[in-house]
């Protein structure tokens, strides 16, 4: 049986406001992007900054989060990497890579007690193995 990984971490800030959409089986898909940014010296010895923008993708998002996910604030993103295909308006055959959403923090104050809420939403049929809790440990 042959093992694979597929999974991103990604820490950055929102582009735009997410949008919330719903499909005919009143699923809901909330579209966002995210921002990371790598710093790097270039050939003159002057530093680079490399953004790079990142398509998300998650479904049942809470109502918290519809309201958070606000341009400019700071998410971490964790997920799985997804490649599609389809036809735009146009008729011209596009590519999209995204991040299909498992969890979702936001990185901000947001001068409510739910700034430390977060969000998982489980892809696969693991076992819960329990509280990963400090106090847990026998050492």
């Amino acid at each position: 049986m042959a093992f694979s990984l597929n999974k991103i971490m990604l820490i950055g800030n929102l582009g735009q406001d997410a949008e919330t959409r719903f499909t005919t089986n009143n699923v809901s898909v909330t579209n966002f992007s995210v921002a990371t940014t790598h710093g790097y010296k270039g050939k003159d010895g002057n530093w680079v900054n490399e953004t790079t923008w990142h398509n998300c993708v998650s479904f049942n998002l809470s109502d918290y989060f519809k309201d958070a996910l606000k341009k400019g604030k700071k998410f971490y993103v964790e997920g799985r990497l997804t490649k599609r295909d389809y036809t735009d308006k146009e008729g011209i055959k596009r590519y999209s890579t995204d991040v299909f959403v498992e969890k979702l923090i936001p990185l901000e104050a947001s001068g409510s007690s739910d700034s430390n809420y977060s969000q998982e939403n489980s892809t696969s049929a693991a076992p819960d193995t329990g509280s990963s809790d400090d106090d847990d440990l026998p050492f």
